[in-house]
């Protein structure tokens, strides 16, 4: 069984579809593109896929993870390019790499997210992310299926800042007053995701952007705790496929056979 690693997007309008709908669509994908997959026992067999912290309805992302499992062996990049062809525009396979590694789950430890606030004035928002950031805690108020629940915003942020350059592809490019903010927030229980951190601004500040914020997860992966960035979680099996050929490459030639009358 071969297992390999692929990071996707959702981009444009398909950060509104729902991990639901993303499972939907990538199942089908599958079937087009002819994987060959690995399939679960049972009564009701499914294809093998592992989904690693998808990114809440409504947000888009440039990082997110899952892996799969094949009963025959495939080239990762030839079977990117499938899985990509037979994806909608939108929802973009952009990396593929074969598990050489294990504990992906586990190396998704933190996440770097930009929120665009149109109609928000950027000397409003810089001064609203100071005393977020100077705040000890900030309570704020979520409902779940058990009713509200109040927790600390503050301590999941690694950091906050508010940035004059907008890098990234705009999702609602405007010619209004708009405020850039960048979070690197670390994952925990419960999870604290851009929107609280929004509540957070609102109740230290005063807060309150005019429109729905757009929000794109721009990277996951392990949080580094002394440089407070995030690290890329497929670097490990990266890394494990650029030394393997050298290690089986000095293995045979110690185990090779000496030559006759050499000396």
């Amino acid at each position: 069984m071969q297992r390999i690693r692929l990071r996707y997007t959702k981009r444009g309008r398909l950060r509104f579809t729902s991990h639901r709908d993303f499972q939907r669509a990538f199942e089908r994908a599958l079937r087009r593109a002819e994987v060959p997959m690995a399939y679960s026992a049972g009564f009701t067999p499914h294809p093998k896929v592992s989904y690693a912290n998808a990114a809440p309805t409504g947000t888009g992302s440039e990082g997110e993870y899952l892996e799969i499992a094949l009963t025959e062996r495939r080239d990762p990049e030839k079977l990117r390019v499938l899985l990509d062809e037979s994806l909608p525009t939108g929802l973009d396979v952009v990396e593929a790499v074969e598990a050489r590694t294990s504990g992906l789950a586990d190396r998704l430890t933190g996440s770097v997210w930009e929120l665009r606030l149109d109609g928000v004035d950027p000397a409003d928002a810089a001064r609203a992310v100071k005393a977020f950031n100077g705040a000890e805690t900030v309570e704020v108020q979520r409902l779940t299926k058990n009713g509200v629940r109040t927790f600390d915003a503050r301590s999941a942020v690694a950091s906050l800042e508010s940035v004059e350059t907008h890098s990234s592809p705009a999702d609602r490019p405007s010619d209004r007053p708009c405020a850039i903010l960048r979070l690197v927030v670390r994952h925990v229980t419960p999870a604290v995701r851009p929107d609280d951190v929004l509540s957070g601004l609102r109740a230290v500040a005063d807060l309150a952007p005019p429109v729905p914020a757009a929000v794109t997860r721009l990277a996951q992966g392990l949080f580094d705790e002394e440089t407070g960035t995030v690290t890329d979680p497929l670097a490990p099996d990266r890394e494990a496929a650029a030394t393997e050929p050298h290690e089986a490459a000095a293995t045979a030639a110690a185990t090779a056979p000496t030559p006759e009358g050499s000396a």
